[in-house]
């Protein structure tokens, strides 16, 4: 099922993609009052199975309750709704996009009087940057555009408005002719990808920036940091200056959607040699032998999906 086809559950209810619609006057398309997640249904050899979906739907959950967005279910609720629209679908390998939004109310900056919506979409999604860039990697532009400071918005709210900061990340780096920017904190320090967390590897140690660093909190992110750990390598999440980032041996990316994608290029400066470095190689195959069922999923990082 390919982006655009199938079913997506709106409220209670699945329907289908053209008709899943909101009203123009709808508060989210004017003030960016929305929140959101994106979790990832992987085959297994036992069948299909949802990546760490009781964190992504905690964050969901923590998303909500920073804006002040009732959703009107229970984390177990939106787990069976999510298999459900999975299921409806027909789809084995899957990329979920849980919704809410506020709706067609009142306008103004207030959003207290606007309904919530929640809407579940999922379809097949290959590789966010690319097959060729999980294997070959990627060339990345420092950001013009910084984070968001402490205080000004929330960056561990997956939020909507948020990502209008990493619209600007993503359009100068495409017209810039690279593939993926990376945004720099307001300090200076390295923040992460517009849509990634980003991991450096310098003598045989593992970094990336702390949660201080105005990023997401990746939930891929965490499952790197503990695989890095169980693979015996040495994991420090400390500030990273820009200039550590083209020193390093290794710089890869991390997400939901980019997965394990190796950056070989930063500003036109060669990283090691210019191609997936052995420990990036290590974490990646990790990566994918447990999502994919192949390596024992010791942590319970998989919901197996009813067949």
């Amino acid at each position: 099922m390919t982006f655009g086809e199938g079913k997506i559950w709106y409220d209670g209810k699945l329907v289908d993609w053209a008709d899943a619609t909101t009203h123009v006057m709808s508060h989210v398309l004017h003030y960016g009052s929305s929140v959101f997640e994106s979790l990832r249904c992987y085959q297994t050899p036992e069948g299909a199975s949802a990546f760490r979906m009781k964190a992504h739907i905690q964050r969901f959950f923590d998303s909500a309750k920073i804006y002040r967005m009732d959703l009107g279910m229970t984390r177990d609720e939106l787990a069976d709704v999510i298999i459900e629209t999975i299921r409806a679908n027909g789809l084995k390998q899957c990329y979920v996009r849980p919704l809410a939004f506020r709706g067609f109310g009142e306008i103004g900056v207030n959003p207290l009087n606007n309904p919530i919506h929640v809407v579940i979409a999922a379809w097949d999604w290959g590789p966010y940057l690319g097959e060729d860039a999980l294997e070959n990697g990627v060339h990345a532009m420092t950001a013009s555009w910084s984070r968001v400071a402490p205080n000004t918005l929330p960056a561990l709210a997956k939020a909507g408005g948020n990502y209008l900061n990493s619209q600007l990340v993503k359009m100068d780096a495409i017209v810039s002719g690279y593939a993926e920017g990376i945004v720099l904190d307001v300090s200076g320090l390295v923040s992460e990808g517009p849509g990634e967390n980003i991991f450096l590897v310098r003598n045989g140690v593992v970094y990336t920036p702390p949660t201080c660093a105005s990023i997401l909190a990746g939930i891929t992110r965490h499952s790197i940091i503990v695989i890095c750990r169980d693979l015996g390598l040495r994991v420090t999440q400390q500030g990273i200056p820009r200039e550590a980032l083209y020193v390093s041996d290794e710089v890869f990316f991390s997400g939901t959607a980019a997965e394990v994608t190796p950056i070989t290029h930063i500003d036109h400066i060669i990283i090691g040699d210019g191609a997936c470095g052995p420990i990036t190689r290590r974490v990646q195959e990790r990566f994918f032998s447990i999502v994919r069922g192949e390596f024992p999923d010791k942590h319970g990082w998989l919901t197996p999906l009813p067949a």
